[in-house]
């Protein structure tokens, strides 16, 4: 089974959307991934980023924010996919297996609902390009600009 890290700074917001989306994207795709989210530092999850997820039928509810060190097996991961600058900065190294990622997605937090939404579909769109990639058996997309259902504002 393929595994695959989201990572960002706190995990509360960004990073628990992503993992949500991705597991919804490969459900939808039939592709088994195994899915976790992780920050630099833990607090909590955003309760707008609930509000914005539950939305579109998707729960964060019994989600936590966690540390690289809280998910099992933390350096055995095929894919680790940072969604700020500022984790992939911290972000370990990991064995040549696995393949880091760099989608920088602006952070809503202090940002009005519009805005997380907004957030929250370019989450959507650049992983279910990711998902599919992976079930089509393609490279996953280099950055964000480069997914192809992805447009940048």
């Amino acid at each position: 089974m393929t595994r695959v890290l989201i990572l960002c700074t706190h995990n509360s917001a960004r990073s628990q959307m992503a993992e949500a989306l991705t597991r919804e994207a490969a459900r939808k795709t039939g592709l088994d991934l195994d899915v976790h989210s992780a920050g630099t530092e833990a607090t909590r999850v955003k309760d707008d980023a609930k509000t914005v997820m539950a939305e579109i039928g998707l729960s964060l509810e019994g989600h936590t924010s966690k540390t690289l060190y809280d998910v099992p097996d933390p350096q055995n991961f095929d894919y680790v996919v940072t969604v700020c600058d500022s984790a992939a900065e911290a972000c370990p190294v990991y064995p040549g297996k696995t393949t880091r990622q760099h989608y920088p997605f602006a952070d809503p937090s202090g940002g009005s609902l519009d805005r997380w939404r907004v957030v929250r579909d370019q989450l959507g769109k650049q992983f279910e390009a990711f998902v599919q990639a992976l079930k089509e058996g393609r490279p996953v997309p280099e950055t964000y600009a480069d997914s192809p259902t992805v447009t940048v504002a």
